[in-house]
C-alpha cells in the first residue's frame, strides 16, 4: 500500500464520460419567452393612430357637434326662416322669451333676431370656407415651389411673402374692400389675400425638410417630374400641419368678415353677424341682447374650430404617445 500524506487529495477515476462532458460545449436552457424571437411592435410613436382614438377626443366631439349645428342652422336657414331676414316682422325691443313668434326678440327696427341668426350662420361659414379654400389655393402653390426648388426662385418668393406680411392685415382689408364693391365673394377674396402668406410660410418649410428624404430621392431616380413629386410624394407627406391649420383658418376668416361688417364694410344686402352687433351697438344700455346673442354665435363657432383645431395637432402630431384623454 503505497503511503499516503495526510493532506492529499484523493484523485478521482478518469472515464470517457467524464471526458466527452468536458470536451462537448455547454447547453444553457432558455426560457421560452427569451428562446422565442418575437417580432416587436414599432413604438407608439410609429404605428398608425386609428381614426376612433379621434372619436373619443371629448374636444374633438364638442368642437364637431358645435360646428354642426351651426352648419346646420345656417343650411336650414331658408327652410325655417324663408322670409327675407332684414324685413321687420314685429314691434321694436321684444326681449328674448318674451314673444313665442320671435323666441330670440327683436331688434331696434323689428327684425326678428333669431332669423338673423341663422342666415348669418351661412354668410360667415360660407365666407370663411371660401376664403380659407382660397388662400389654401395660393398658399401650398407658392410654398411647395419655393420649397421645392429652392435657390433663386425661392429667394424671389420668399421675398414676396415677405412684402405681403409686412403690410397691416387688417389695414390692407379694409383697403380692398373700401375700393372693390362689398359682396360675398369680393370678401372672401380680400380675406384670402392677407391670409396667404402664412400658409406659404409653413408649406415652404415642410417641403424644405421633405424634399431630401429617401423615397422622394428614389422619386427622382425614377425620372418622374417635378409635379408629379410635388402633388404624389410631398404634398401627402406635408399635409397633417395643413390639416391643422385650416380649422384656425376658417376661425380668422369669421372674425374679419365680422369686424368688416360691424364697421359697415360687409355685404348690404345680406345679413351677418358682424353687422347685428353693429346694429345694435347704439343700444347697449337698453337692449344689450342685441349684440350679446350674435356675440355669443361668433365665440362658439371660433371656440369649436379651435378646438378642433386642437384635437387634429394633437392626433397628427407623431410625437404624441399618449392615448385618448
Amino acid at each position: 500500500m503505497p503511503p499516503h500524506s495526510p493532506g492529499a487529495a484523493r484523485a478521482e477515476p478518469i472515464s470517457a464520460a467524464s471526458v466527452a462532458s468536458a470536451a462537448s460545449p455547454v447547453v444553457v436552457t432558455l426560457p421560452n419567452a427569451a428562446a422565442t424571437q418575437v417580432s416587436q411592435p414599432l413604438p407608439a410613436r410609429n404605428r398608425p393612430r386609428p381614426f376612433s382614438r379621434l372619436l373619443r377626443d371629448p374636444l374633438f366631439l364638442v368642437g364637431t357637434g358645435i360646428l354642426l349645428f351651426m352648419a346646420l342652422l345656417g343650411l336650414s336657414s331658408p327652410l325655417f326662416f324663408p322670409g327675407d331676414p332684414l324685413a321687420i316682422v314685429g314691434e321694436p325691443f321684444i326681449w328674448p322669451g318674451a314673444d313665442a313668434a320671435h323666441p330670440l326678440g327683436t331688434d331696434a327696427l323689428g327684425r326678428d333676431l333669431l332669423a338673423g341668426i341663422a342666415h348669418g350662420a351661412s354668410v360667415s361659414l360660407s365666407v370663411g370656407l371660401a376664403a380659407t379654400a382660397i388662400s389654401l389655393l395660393i398658399g401650398i402653390s407658392i410654398g411647395a415651389v419655393a420649397g421645392y426648388f429652392g435657390g433663386w426662385t425661392d429667394a424671389c418668393l420668399s421675398r414676396l411673402v415677405e412684402i405681403f406680411q409686412t403690410l397691416p392685415n387688417f389695414v390692407m382689408l379694409v383697403v380692398i374692400i373700401a375700393i372693390a364693391q362689398p359682396s360675398i365673394m369680393t370678401l372672401s377674396v380680400a380675406i384670402a389675400i392677407v391670409s396667404w402668406p402664412t400658409v406659404a410660410r409653413l408649406v415652404r418649410a415642410e417641403f424644405r425638410a421633405i424634399r431630401e428624404k429617401d423615397y422622394v430621392m428614389a422619386a427622382r431616380s425614377l425620372g418622374f417630374g417635378p409635379g408629379r413629386i410635388i402633388l404624389s410624394e410631398i404634398l401627402p407627406n406635408a399635409l397633417p400641419p395643413i390639416i391643422v391649420t385650416i380649422s384656425v383658418k376658417v376661425a380668422a376668416a369669421i372674425l374679419m368678415e365680422s369686424a368688416l361688417s360691424f364697421m359697415g364694410l360687409g355685404d348690404p344686402n345680406v345679413v351677418s353677424w358682424g353687422s347685428m352687433i353693429g346694429a345694435g351697438r347704439e343700444y347697449l344700455r337698453t337692449g344689450w341682447y342685441m349684440c350679446a346673442l350674435p356675440g355669443c354665435t361668433i365665440m362658439l363657432t371660433v371656440l369649436a374650430l379651435n378646438l378642433i383645431g386642437d384635437a387634429l395637432n394633437e392626433y397628427l402630431d407623431p410625437r404624441h404617445k399618449g392615448g385618448p384623454r
